[in-house]
């Protein structure tokens, strides 16, 4: 698999070139602080593994970072500014999250195929992704007929089809088998030497062996 030379975007940053500036981060939900104190810089071409228990703000940093969870307090900057839910921002970020919701009627391969055609160069094409998934015999297969494992695979099958500079992944491992895990941690390998950068909350010590380790655990982390 090979992207070509356009198929990531403009990989401009902050003014060091990093891809991620995080300073002083608070979250709270509910009254009740979950990030305190945070800093984070990640630069271009890193992988980065948000590790910790359950509840210590993996996936809250994740959200922060796509824009989607406000801060209570400090600054987050992607690509220079301030992450926003807007089209110029998804043309730079994937996110792979909860489990999408699935076009009912639209089999695996049809799932691909739509990914493929509203994002232009995509990373690989449709039959090729089916391929590095293992979903080939699964391909005319609607997702919600699919095993737990294989709709994971589907997810992030759409998620590096597509071209992107920048990856968010809340934990990726999740329904995988030990094989593929390792041929997951292969593909952010390549994904990195193209010039991506990774960000992942994983609970796979194999997967963040793979990457520079935070954990926003501790109040007033700085990574």
């Amino acid at each position: 698999m090979r992207a070509s030379d356009s198929n990531l975007s403009d990989p401009s940053g902050g003014s060091d070139g990093s891809v991620i500036e995080v300073e002083d981060l608070t979250v709270e939900l509910g009254g009740n602080p979950v990030l305190r104190g945070l800093g984070l810089t990640v630069a271009r071409g890193e992988i980065v593994a948000v590790v910790g228990p359950n509840g210590c703000g993996k996936s809250t940093l994740l959200r922060c970072l796509a824009g989607l969870q406000p801060a209570s307090g400090g600054e987050v900057r992607v690509f220079g500014g301030p992450p926003v839910d807007d089209a110029a921002f998804w043309r730079r970020v994937a996110l792979l999250g909860d489990e999408p919701a699935w076009y009912p009627g639209l089999t695996a391969r049809e799932h691909l195929e739509l990914m493929a055609a509203v994002h232009p160069r995509p990373r690989m094409d449709v039959e090729l992704a089916l391929e590095v998934f293992a979903l080939v015999e699964r391909g005319d297969a609607a997702p919600l007929n699919l095993s737990t494992g294989q709709r994971q695979r589907l997810s992030l099958a759409a998620t590096l089809l597509r071209p992107s500079a920048l990856l968010l992944l809340d934990e990726p491992e999740r329904g995988l088998d030990a094989g593929f895990r390792r041929r997951l941690a292969e593909l952010l390998e390549a994904y990195r030497e193209e010039g991506g950068t990774v960000v992942m909350a994983t609970h796979d010590e194999g997967l963040a062996a793979h990457g520079r380790q935070v954990s926003p655990t501790s109040a007033g982390v700085t990574a």
